[in-house]
C-alpha cells in the first residue's frame, strides 16, 4: 500500500481525529470496498455541527463505541440525527494512567491530576507500563472478553443492511484498529493492507510520538521504552505484526480466527463481501 494511505482514506471532518473510510482499499480479488460505507474514528465528543451534517448525509445508521465506562467520561459522543448508538466496551488494558505510579503522577504536576502525555515519559520506565504496551494487541485478539465484544460487533454489521456504520474508541487507533484489521480480512484483504491500515494512524500521532519519544531517550530511554511512547501515543505496529503472526499460530490463519472465536460462517462472510464491496468488473 502506498505511504499516502491516510491522506487516501480520510474523511472531511474537523473536531473527530484520526477520522477514516475503508473505502478504496484493494482485496484479493481484485474487488474494493465500497466508499462511505464504513468509517473508524476517534470519540465524537468534539465533532463541529459540520461533521454532524457530514456524517448524517452518508447516511450514518449505526455507531458503535468501544469505550469503556472510564473512557467515557466527560466524553460522551455528540448524536447523528437518523444513527443509532451502541456503546460496546473492549477492555484493551491499554490506560496509561493506570500504571502510573503516585510519585510519578506527582513528578509531573504535583497533583493527582495531571497530563497524561507528559506521564508517558516516566511510565515508558515502569515495567507495568511496558507489560501493558507490550500485550495490548496480543490481548485484544486473544482476551476471551475482547473476542466476545468483537464477535458482537461482527454481528452488529451483519444486522445492519442499510446505511454507514461508523466505530470508534478514544484515539480510533488500538481497538478501532483491531476492528479494522478483521473487518478487513473478512472482506479479503491481505496481510500488507491490513497492516497499511494500523499503521495510517501513526501519520496522526506523529509529532507526539516523536516529541515524547526525544524526551524518553533524553533521560535514557532504549527501544523497550519507546515502545511504551508508541502503544500509547501512536500505534506499535511491530506489536500489531506479532499479534497477527500469533493468531496465525494459534489458529492456523485468519481465516480460522474468524470462523473461530468471531463466530463468522460462509454465508457471513459472503454476506460482508456482496454488501462492502464493488462488484467485480466485467472483462471483455
Amino acid at each position: 500500500m502506498p505511504v499516502s494511505v491516510f491522506a487516501q482514506q480520510s474523511i472531511p471532518v474537523k473536531g473527530i481525529v484520526n477520522a477514516r473510510d475503508l473505502g478504496g482499499y484493494a482485496v484479493q480479488d481484485g474487488r474494493k470496498v465500497k466508499s462511505g460505507m464504513l468509517i473508524r474514528a476517534a470519540h465524537l465528543a468534539d465533532a463541529t455541527d459540520a461533521d454532524i451534517a457530514y456524517l448524517e448525509s452518508l447516511p450514518v445508521a449505526l455507531v458503535v463505541d468501544f469505550r469503556t465506562e472510564v473512557d467515557l467520561k466527560g466524553k460522551a459522543d455528540k448524536g447523528i440525527p437518523g444513527a443509532a448508538y451502541v456503546n460496546l466496551p473492549v477492555d484493551a488494558s491499554g490506560n496509561v494512567a493506570a500504571t502510573a505510579t503516585e510519585e510519578e503522577k506527582k513528578k509531573v504536576t504535583g497533583r493527582k491530576k495531571f497530563d497524561v502525555k507528559k506521564i508517558i515519559v516516566f511510565a515508558a520506565f515502569n515495567d507495568k507500563a511496558k507489560a501493558v504496551a507490550r500485550e495490548m494487541y496480543p490481548n485484544l485478539l486473544s482476551d476471551p472478553k475482547c473476542q466476545q465484544q468483537f464477535a458482537r460487533f461482527f454481528r452488529m454489521v451483519l444486522e445492519t443492511d442499510n446505511g454507514t456504520i461508523l466505530y470508534h474508541c478514544t484515539q480510533g487507533k488500538d481497538r478501532t484498529g483491531i476492528a479494522s484489521a478483521l473487518l478487513l480480512a473478512a472482506l479479503g484483504a491481505d496481510r500488507e493492507t491490513i497492516v497499511a491500515d494500523f499503521d495510517a494512524t501513526n501519520k496522526v500521532y506523529e509529532k507526539d510520538v516523536k516529541k515524547y519519544s526525544r524526551r524518553v531517550r533524553f533521560w535514557g530511554g532504549k527501544e523497550e521504552e519507546i515502545a511504551v511512547v508508541k502503544a500509547f501515543l501512536g500505534c506499535n505496529t511491530e506489536n500489531f505484526i506479532k499479534a497477527l503472526d500469533a493468531v496465525d499460530r494459534q489458529y492456523g490463519s485468519m481465516e480460522a480466527y474468524l470462523k473461530g472465536p468471531m463466530g463468522l460462517t460462509d454465508d457471513d462472510i459472503r454476506t460482508l463481501r456482496e454488501r462492502y464491496l464493488m462488484p467485480a468488473k466485467t472483462r471483455i
